[in-house]
């Protein structure tokens, strides 16, 4: 059975894939009926980016022709807490224990994790006698900032590639799934933590409370745990669609992580809105009982603010899903003009949410014919899906195309700023969030 047939979809493009694939096994998805967060049935649909395959799925030329596995990509929101979350899930390990998203490569983000690990060690008092835990640590890029200040520091992370060159660098790290059982491993072996940070990494855990629980194990009864992940209120305003892909699962407000912190023994006590990714929140949590002082007003402000903007109706979600397709007719027909132009087109970035956005829109060699990128591990790989090829930075001025659509538009200030030789030749960069506009 072909994962067309097995979630009876029914799209124009369905014939690119239902050729020469594998087949879907049973166990490699899931469909959600609960929500995470509260676990209430209140789960609705709202919008469908198709089967597409993991966007982190980069393929070797070697492995073209051996066909992709295709998942679902349906979102729902929870009717009775306010959680966006895909309906079905991915097995993790399809999609982390071999990851190329490296943030160390990004000023950007160096720059925020040096303010991040600054500001907790100021706040929450941490000194060389602290143990930091960072929950999804990748390359150790947060965890080397604390470490630069003498905090001792431990990170957990999947993706075996990844925690290999983290070791070698130092900064040690378990290449192992968070969870309770772990948690409690780690408690007896190294103690117990003063601080454990999450960024984008709670949203990609389908068993929330059991990570929480976990987190409630390790941490100090007057420790501080910080998860840091897309805003979902910027996320719907700014038409980030391309940011819900498979690694995703939830896309939270404040009102639904109270629904998540209220099943296990900690309390949110503060959040904190940031730039970042398009829009992210701070989120502090602490165990419940463990101190006299009441949450900051911040938390009820945002909850007031996402019932202001509707988040608790089908409103803002019904928007978005049409905004999405709003976007793919604007794109897709940009493009067209400047390929029958003459003009030439190619993408900057070859971030996952740039494989949901060409997939997507259908958007192929034919109007983006090929990607650069920074990142040595995605150099001589193509896209998944559609295959498009991926080069160094460098090609962008060797080769001069008019124009470049940046697909890591997260990043889009640090990438103008990168390549100011190019505008000043005459190359222009389309991007798409908010809105589909040429620079």
């Amino acid at each position: 059975m072909t994962i067309i047939e097995l979630f009876d979809y029914n799209y124009q493009y369905c014939s690119l894939i239902s050729e020469g694939k594998q087949d879907l096994k049973e166990p490699d998805v899931v469909e959600l009926k609960n929500c995470r967060t509260c676990g209430e049935p209140t789960l609705r649909n709202f919008l469908s980016l198709g089967p597409m395959p993991i966007p982190n799925g980069f393929l070797e030329p070697k492995n073209l022709d051996k066909g992709e596995d295709y998942f679902p990509l349906d979102v729902a929101f929870c009717e009775a807490c306010g959680l966006m979350t895909l309906k079905h899930v991915v097995r993790p390990d399809i999609m982390f224990r071999n990851y190329v998203y490296i943030p160390g490569t990004s000023k950007t983000i160096v720059e925020h994790f040096g303010k991040l690990a600054k500001d907790s060690i100021k706040r929450f008092k941490l000194n060389k006698n602290s143990l930091a835990v960072d929950i999804g640590s990748n390359d150790g890029t947060l965890l080397k900032q604390f470490k630069s200040y003498g905090v001792k520091v431990l990170g957990v992370d999947p993706a075996k590639n990844i925690a290999a060159e983290a070791n070698k660098q130092g900064i040690e790290t378990i290449p192992e799934f968070f969870n309770s059982k772990l948690a409690k491993k780690i408690a007896v072996k190294r103690g117990e933590a003063d601080l454990i940070t999450a960024t984008n990494v709670v949203a990609h855990i389908n068993d929330s409370v059991d990570l929480l629980k976990g987190v409630e194990i390790l941490l100090k009864n007057k420790g501080v745990f910080t998860g840091e992940f897309p805003y979902l209120l910027d996320l719907l305003e700014h038409s980030e669609f391309d940011t819900i892909y498979h690694e995703h699962l939830s896309y939270f407000s404040i009102r639904s992580l109270l629904a998540l912190a209220g099943r296990v023994n900690l309390e949110i006590f503060d959040v904190i809105r940031t730039p970042v990714h398009g829009g992210s929140v701070q989120v502090f949590f602490r165990k419940k009982g463990s101190s006299k002082e009441p949450p900051k007003s911040s938390v009820a402000e945002l909850v007031a603010l996402e019932k202001s903007k509707g988040m608790d109706t089908p409103v803002p979600f019904d928007d978005f899903a049409i905004r999405t397709h709003r976007k793919k007719a604007e794109l897709t027909k940009l493009l067209t003009e400047l390929k029958a132009q003459g003009r030439r087109v190619v993408g900057y970035g070859a971030a996952a949410k740039g494989n949901v956005l060409t997939n997507f829109f259908r958007i192929g060699t034919d109007l983006l014919e090929y990607i650069v990128d920074s990142i040595p591990y995605k150099q001589g790989l193509y896209t998944p899906g559609l295959h498009i090829p991926i080069y160094p930075e460098s090609k962008l001025l060797e080769d001069m195309p008019e124009y470049a659509l940046i697909l890591a538009w997260n990043f889009t200030d640090e990438i103008v700023n990168k390549n100011q030789e190019y505008i000043k030749r005459g190359g222009k960069f389309i991007t798409t969030v908010p809105l589909v506009k040429i620079l």
